[in-house]
């Protein structure tokens, strides 16, 4: 007759396969993480296999139950960290009500706190510098990433210029100068950045504000418009 306390206690063969069942449940999003961070330090070519497997803590053949080749799992990486957001970030375009110009302030500020400092930001860098040499990888960043991107700052401006917030010549090319100061900012956090022993060169909020600063406003004084006082110091 079994003991009371057998209905109580936990089994340890019990606790051990729930434990490998937790564990098998994870593996995914282990590899993903662990891909993730050899992309960014090593780059698409010489990250192989076997060492995201290892980083991860599992077989090379456990990997490729996931992730049938490198390309595939650099595509679960990009959709895990990157293109995995857009609805996200569409949502809250539809939802934010305040005016244009606070709209670009918040959306650069967001961009660089949930993707820009981290690690994931790398994964342009990996792009731009590989893509010649994978030709299929930048083709997938480009649908996935690129484009969707692109259109949501499309609709950013068009939002202002419907609202009369914002003048725009030639939306097709305004968009780049959105995309334009945050590249520059991944660029350097991931190269110059990681390397300079005295720190990181640029600080990303004062270098954000100043490009938003530069995009509503310009260079140029109009008449009768009041000079800040420092001005030109």
């Amino acid at each position: 007759m079994p003991s009371i306390f057998s209905r109580v206690l936990p089994s340890p063969t019990r606790d051990v396969h729930a434990r490998r069942e937790r564990r098998k449940e994870a593996r995914p999003g282990e590899l993903l993480d662990a891909a993730l961070d050899l992309f960014v330090e090593k780059g698409f070519a010489a990250t192989r296999s076997e060492e995201v497997a290892a980083r991860a803590g599992v077989s090379k053949g456990t990997l490729f139950l996931y992730f049938p080749s490198k390309e595939e799992l650099f595509k679960a990486v990009v959709r895990e960290n990157i293109s995995g957001r857009f609805k996200e970030w569409n949502d809250g375009f539809e939802a934010f009500e305040g005016d244009s110009a606070d709209m670009l302030r918040y959306c650069m500020k967001v961009w660089w706190d949930r993707l820009g400092a981290g690690r994931a930001s790398g994964i342009t860098k990996l792009v731009i510098s590989e893509a010649g040499n994978f030709p299929d990888i930048a083709a997938f960043y480009q649908q996935e990433v690129i484009v969707p991107g692109q259109g949501l700052i499309r609709r950013m401006l068009q939002r202002g210029i419907d609202r009369g917030e914002f003048r725009v010549n030639d939306l097709d090319y305004a968009i780049y100068s959105l995309i334009a100061p945050m590249i520059f900012l991944i660029m350097m956090k991931h190269s110059v950045g990681a390397c300079v022993a005295q720190g990181y060169p640029l600080e990303p909020e004062r270098y954000i504000a100043a490009q938003i600063d530069t995009l509503l406003h310009g260079f140029c004084i109009r008449p009768g418009a009041a000079v800040p006082v420092g001005a030109g110091r």
